[in-house]
Parts: C-alpha cells; sequence; structure tokens
C-alpha cells in the first residue's frame, strides 16, 4: 500500500528536493506540495494524504497553529521538519504537545545536501507515522520520537557486555525501568502525572532528539508530583524521582552498595537508537534483577525486546503496553513474541503497577488487584 505524502513548506527548494527524494522510495508517494498551510488545505479538498510534513515558520499561517487546527478536525500523521526545531525546544514541545508524531531537525546551511542524504531518514519516519493511531495522540495530547537512522542494527553487548546473571536478593527497594519511543511522549505524560511523591525510582529511556530530552524532563517535571529530570552519571535513582535519558547517550542502571543510581555514556547506536532501551534493560537486569520492574510502551520498531527477555529472565516484573492503548503497537508486540513478557495491560493500568512495585511472584499470583 502506498503512503500519501503531503509537503507543506514556505521553502520551494525544500519542497523540490523533497518531493524528488521521497517519489524515489519504495510505496512512499508525494501527491502534492504547498507554501502554506492556507493553500494546503485547499489541495487536500483533492484528496487527503496519509502523513504530512510540515514546517513552523510561514506566511499566513504557521505550523503549529495549523497543526492545532489539523488535530481538532480532521487527525492526521505529521511529521515537523524545521530549522526552528534545532532552535528552541519550546517549539519543538509545544508541536509534541499539539499532536506532532515526529520531529526532523534541517539545518540552516547545506540543506539540499541534508535533505538528499537524509532520504532514508525521513522515509522511516513517514512509514512510521503513517503506522499512528491518532485516535490516540489526540486523546492524551501530542507525541514524537526520535527518527530512524539506516545504520547497522547492533546489539546492547556492544555498550553493555554479556555477563552471566548473578542473582540479587529481592528486597522491598523496586526500580522502574521504562522504555517507550513513537507516542511515548503522550503515554510518559499519562504514566508520571499519575505517581506520587512516594513512588518507586524511575529510569526513563525515551527516543528523541537530543537537543530535546532536558526541556521534555522540565515539562513533565512542572506537571508532576514526583521531581523528572535529564538524567547525568552518577545521579542516585531515589523515590519521588524520574530520570530522563539524554537524547544523545545511552543510560544504564548500576548498583553502587546499597543505592541505585544511572550511567551516561556514549557508544554506537544499539537497535538504530541511542539511547537505546535494550541497554536500559541489560543493565536493570544485571544490576538489579528480580527488584526491577521493567515496562516497554508505545513505539515502533524492537528496541527493548531483547532487553525485556533479559530481565526476565533476571526475574524482573516484565509489563508491556496493551495494543489497545498504544499509538504504535510495535516495540510492546515484539518483546511479547520473544516471551519476555510477564503481563499485557492497557496503559491506565500502569500508575498502579509501579505505585504497589509487586514483585513478580506477588503479581502473578495476585494480578492487578
Amino acid at each position: 500500500m502506498t503512503i500519501k505524502v503531503f509537503i507543506v513548506d514556505d521553502s520551494a527548494v525544500v519542497r523540490q528536493v523533497l518531493t524528488e527524494q521521497l517519489n524515489t522510495l519504495t510505496g512512499i508517494e508525494v501527491i502534492g506540495s504547498a507554501r502554506d498551510p492556507i493553500f494546503a488545505h485547499k489541495a487536500f479538498e483533492k484528496g487527503w494524504p496519509d502523513v504530512i510534513v510540515l514546517d513552523i515558520e510561514m506566511p499566513r499561517m504557521d505550523g503549529l497553529t495549523f497543526l492545532r487546527q489539523l488535530m481538532k478536525e480532521r487527525p492526521t500523521p505529521v511529521i515537523i521538519c524545521s530549522t526552528l526545531a534545532g532552535k528552541g525546544a519550546e517549539i519543538t514541545m509545544q508541536a509534541m504537545s499539539a499532536g506532532a508524531v515526529d520531529i526532523i531537525t534541517k539545518p540552516t546551511v547545506g540543506l539540499r545536501q541534508f535533505l538528499e542524504e537524509s532520504k532514508t531518514q525521513l522515509g522511516d519516519a513517514i512509514r512510521g507515522a503513517s503506522h499512528a493511531r491518532m485516535d490516540k495522540v489526540t486523546r492524551h495530547g501530542g507525541s514524537a520520537a526520535a527518527t530512524l537512522k539506516p545504520t547497522p542494527k547492533l546489539a546492547a553487548d556492544s555498550v553493555v557486555a554479556d555477563r552471566a546473571f548473578k542473582p540479587l536478593a529481592t528486597t522491598t527497594d523496586r526500580v522502574i525501568a521504562i522504555g517507550t519511543s513513537t507516542g511515548g511522549t503522550q503515554a510518559l505524560e499519562y504514566v508520571l502525572t499519575r505517581l506520587p511523591r512516594t513512588a518507586p525510582g524511575i529510569v526513563v529511556v525515551q527516543h528523541m532528539p537530543g537537543a530535546f530530552t532536558a526541556a521534555f524532563a522540565e515539562r513533565l517535571d512542572s506537571l508532576c508530583q514526583i521531581h523528572v529530570r535529564e538524567a547525568k552519571s552518577g545521579d542516585r535513582v531515589i523515590a519521588g524521582q524520574a530520570l530522563i535519558a539524554p537524547g544523545t547517550s545511552h543510560m544504564l542502571l548500576r548498583r553502587s552498595g546499597a543505592q541505585y543510581v544511572a550511567e551516561v555514556k556514549g557508544g554506537p547506536l544499539v537497535s538504530r537508537h541511542r539511547p537505546s532501551v535494550d541497554v536500559l534493560f541489560r543493565s536493570a537486569s544485571q544490576s538489579a534483577g528480580p527488584n526491577a520492574i521493567g515496562i516497554i510502551m508505545t513505539g515502533m520498531g524492537d528496541d527493548g525486546a531483547r532487553g525485556m527477555l533479559e530481565m526476565h529472565e533476571a526475574g524482573a516484573l516484565t509489563i508491556a503496553q496493551d495494543e489497545a492503548s498504544c499509538v504504535v503497537y510495535g516495540m510492546p508486540k515484539e518483546a511479547v513474541k520473544l516471551g519476555g513478557v510477564d503481563a499485557i495491560v492497557g496503559i491506565s493500568a500502569i500508575p498502579g503497577i509501579i505505585v504497589k512495585a509487586p514483585s513478580r511472584a506477588a503479581y502473578l499470583h495476585h494480578g492487578a488487584r
């Protein structure tokens, strides 16, 4: 099935090059373009696109205003492609909140070369956006995820050495590891805003461009009872706080004496991502074992599936968000297929599981009661 794409950008060069490049990709067809949203809306009368590639700064109507209007009138997957996305994270946060499915930052120089070299990246973003369930995006707010890159699909071994697991005694000190991607910004907001200050310590990998994770954490911090911030190496994982992995680095969970700490480090893309959920989950399996709870939520691809299996084998309770409440049922589906998931639940059940923080044995015996 061909994905019909419409481009809205005031630059004739962008419209021309994007159209040429995207039309060379299998399964993607650019059905039209417009220099501003007013012209675009008129063009939509001839045929509605499956995905819209949208600039922010345009004459007559800016992209954010058009995005908000679109989500009210006819929710459609939108990829923001703008130079402004790189200048101010606040604009990106507004786009996520308004319902953008993905964000791509255009450079201010070397634009034509960037567009030509990034056609595979753009194609992956469009394919991912075409699978987004917009009823889930508009119900809770907006969503965005980092674009996939056409790179070798390395495993977590390239960052965290595989080793035989040494079981730790089960304690009441739980740590929650969450992995998510497309649709994750809204899903995390839904979950974290429902947690009390006494919630267990949380570490999160959300696929997102590196310039935006700090602003995303700040926004969540302003909305939540718990503290939320971008992680730094050495940060303690403590009750009442969630640490978000920086968008350019992997985050690992380490044990330091009786405490858990975050380790932020570089390294290659793992499962085509940095940060990678697989890396976080593997480190949680090694450092926390049965004292961890792994939660995999909405997202495209399979990052986190192998790591969740390792957490499961280490005795951790493992939870996957169900298809009905996911924007994209990709990552949870792959984790379930590998056999590493103890329970599949709707998003509304996840805050309660985090608050109760049961061991695997207790959860499987008593269920969600």
